[in-house]
């Protein structure tokens, strides 16, 4: 867009029901000029405005590569994302930037991939699976670890079939249901499937706090240096424009500096945070 600053409508062309209080809402600028200059990296995140309520950080979980739409998978939690459930398919609501910076998936092609996703974490890494799969040969081999509550409550299952014919996709439940057929775990647990080169593989991480703390020691001991472990902090978001000041990692801001940092940006801080 000319000006991150400005809120453009964005008209609602679908809504798909993820799981009881997540939709994935299929969107596209209603100016076709402003859609086709749109252009992110996959982990960066919009400010998404309803007239009259307010605007919340929403980070794009569809590939930069679509044209003609993009996606935000939205959890019903607060004023302004409960306002955005209660319209409908051809509604309109508004948006402005991309802000932040993404995860590295230019800089890392041809060196292995490790998506290690908690619960809606799973989202904001969409785009950057979707992405490396539309280039798959600019990388080496991906392997996805993906942990959530329960088989209701996963993401994105209708496209696992086609994640796994390019990449390893591991996927696991805390609590199994009579018609799971899958593992029952922590997403820690699949970790001991990981057969990455740590010295030639980068690690792409984005779920709840307490899934950090558990992980990093995990990624630490198999091998992967600091610098190659990048953590989504998008659940620290508050205002998205740095002014409420309240999604300091130390001193960094999660707005402006993030959402995506290197562990070697930010451990201090967040050993401390997990």
């Amino acid at each position: 867009m000319n000006n991150p600053y400005v809120p453009y409508p964005v008209e609602i062309t679908s809504i798909f029901q993820e799981y009881r209080d997540i939709n994935t809402y299929t969107l596209r600028f209603v100016d076709r000029e402003v859609q086709r200059k749109f252009d992110f990296q996959p982990g960066q995140f919009l400010q998404v405005s309803v007239s009259g309520v307010g605007e919340a950080p929403i980070s794009i979980n569809s590939p930069p590569e679509e044209e003609d739409y993009f996606r935000l998978c939205i959890e019903r939690k607060g004023r302004v994302t409960e306002a955005i459930f209660e319209l409908e398919e051809g509604s309109t609501l508004f948006a402005r930037g991309p802000y932040g910076n993404g995860f590295p998936v230019d800089d890392v092609e041809n060196r292995g991939i490790l998506f290690i996703a908690g619960g809606i974490g799973l989202a904001p890494l969409r785009s950057a699976i979707e992405h490396v799969q539309n280039f798959r040969d600019s990388y080496g081999d991906v392997q996805i670890m993906y942990g959530d509550k329960t088989p209701a409550c996963l993401l994105f299952d209708r496209y696992f079939s086609k994640w796994n014919k390019d990449f390893d996709l591991n996927v696991i439940c805390e609590e199994a249901t009579p018609e799971w057929s899958g593992e029952e775990g922590m997403v820690t647990d699949l970790m001991k499937r990981i057969y990455l080169d740590p010295e030639d593989s980068v690690s792409f991480v984005c779920g709840p706090p307490i899934m950090y703390k558990f992980v990093l020691p995990e990624l630490k001991a198999l091998g992967f240096e600091d610098e190659d472990i990048y953590l989504s902090y998008e659940r620290r978001m508050e205002c998205g424009v740095g002014m409420c000041r309240r999604c300091n990692i130390g001193d960094r801001f999660v707005c402006h500096d993030g959402p995506v940092f290197s562990y070697d940006e930010v451990k201090r801080y967040a050993d401390k945070e997990t």
